[in-house]
């Protein structure tokens, strides 16, 4: 039996969105670092508010550990070990 994507908690949707965010972010913080400018999307939005824009690198930080080491909810374990046995069989 595999997964087809149809199981689990739902969280790598989110993961997705937060990793695609802070990879662009990224991006434009090296290529504003090159051309002299600052294009910090996050820092541009939520400069004023520092401890938010803390939060949500902490955020897009801890959706990169779970893209790594997978997430630990008992219903994505789940479906991790059925993808494994479909895929031996």
């Amino acid at each position: 039996m595999t997964c087809n994507g149809k199981c689990g908690c739902g969280a790598g949707v989110v993961l997705k969105i937060l990793l695609i965010i802070g990879g662009l972010n990224w991006g434009l913080v090296g290529v504003g670092m090159l051309m002299g400018n600052n294009l910090n999307v996050v820092n541009m939005l939520l400069g004023s508010m520092p401890t938010i824009e803390a939060i949500i690198y902490v955020v897009v930080g801890i959706s990169a550990l779970m893209s790594i080491f997978g997430c630990p909810c008992k219903k994505c374990k789940d479906c991790t070990v059925a993808d494994t046995a479909g895929a031996s069989m």
